[in-house]
């Protein structure tokens, strides 16, 4: 459905996204993950046909987004960080106004524009001046005027930024139903939303790619090692580390200090490839110690986030200083 080959946009010769090539397949919400000043928001410009790139091509449904750019609009519903509302029109009347303007034919309108509302939880305030309205509700108005011509393609820019946490349910929950009829792109900096909306995701830093997979696989491009929490009772501090150093695959053992508990606390560092737990719980029994823990921590898309975003001073003040702020 978006075909992105060594796409790069340059502002006042300084490199903003450097480089891109993706893909996303119809049907899938795809997220796009990366700091502030990232180019997550550049590259939507450029997939929405808003500018064309220095270099690199794109394409949406087949369509090139310079040689077709206004293929491309028709198919595509976009909805920026800060949607460009009229707060003086209620919502009804905006609606109708935007799909109008996309071309919806004018017999079909009234209908087309009952149904986003429903579909966004509008019909209650469909003839409340937008300026009236709260921010989640702003967003939600948002969502309607990118989905009110049917597009095959979603292009979400922080959709959730701004909004309370119920709101933010609300909104990725509504994203998610959008999903099952439409591609999107759905990009952000909050971690949790991504790992929870999003099918694959690609993290941005710096204007490049730097990591393309699913949540759940991430973690392995990153880590080569697991975490392993085990509590111990009974056994010697020294003899319980040793054991425990001594089982193949174990790369480090930390004991985790808690003041007054009968019980030893460690922390383990694994090669990924071995299988230790087994072998943990083996020896510990053997041992006669009395085993009251045992699990592998899990690595957030936190971690992994911050691994694959980390860069150089440098490199972040020449994005940065490229337009001023650069997203």
């Amino acid at each position: 459905m978006i075909v992105v080959e060594g796409l790069t946009k340059v502002f006042n010769d300084v490199p903003v996204v450097k480089d891109l090539s993706f893909t996303v397949e119809q049907g899938e919400i795809l997220g796009f993950l990366g700091p502030n000043g990232a180019g997550k928001t550049t590259t939507m410009r450029i997939l929405t046909s808003y500018f064309p790139p220095t270099e690199g091509r794109a394409t949406v449904a087949g369509f090139d987004v310079v040689q077709d750019s206004i293929e491309v609009r028709k198919r595509v519903g976009y909805m920026p960080e800060n949607v460009p509302l009229y707060t003086d029109m209620t919502v009804r009347s905006y609606l109708s106004f935007v799909a109008d303007a996309k071309s919806v034919p004018a017999r079909e309108q009234k209908k087309r524009v009952g149904e986003v509302m429903d579909e966004c939880s509008l019909s209650e305030r469909a003839d409340d001046q937008i300026g009236t309205l709260s921010k989640g509700f702003r967003q939600r108005v948002g969502l309607a005027q990118a989905i009110v011509s049917r597009p095959q393609v979603l292009v979400l820019d922080e959709p959730t930024v701004g909004l309370d946490p119920r709101q933010i349910v609300e909104i990725r929950n509504l994203i998610t139903r959008l999903g099952e009829k439409n591609t999107v792109i759905f990009s952000s900096h909050i971690l949790s939303e991504v790992s929870k909306v999003c099918s694959r995701v690609i993290i941005i830093a710096g204007g490049r790619i730097r990591a393309i997979d699913t949540p759940e696989n991430l973690e392995s491009l990153v880590r080569k090692t697991v975490q392993i929490v085990v509590t111990v009772q009974g056994g010697p501090r020294e003899k319980v580390v040793e054991t425990v150093r001594a089982i193949k695959g174990v790369e480090r053992v930390s004991v985790e200090e808690s003041e007054g508990s009968p019980h030893l606390r460690l922390l383990i560092e694994a090669n990924r490839e071995d299988e230790v737990r087994a072998p943990i719980a083996a020896k510990i029994v053997h041992a006669q110690w009395l085993l009251l823990e045992l699990h592998q921590r899990a690595t957030s898309l936190e971690d992994v986030f911050m691994d694959l975003t980390a860069k150089d001073p440098a490199e972040q003040a020449e994005t940065t200083n490229a337009i001023g702020e650069v997203k």
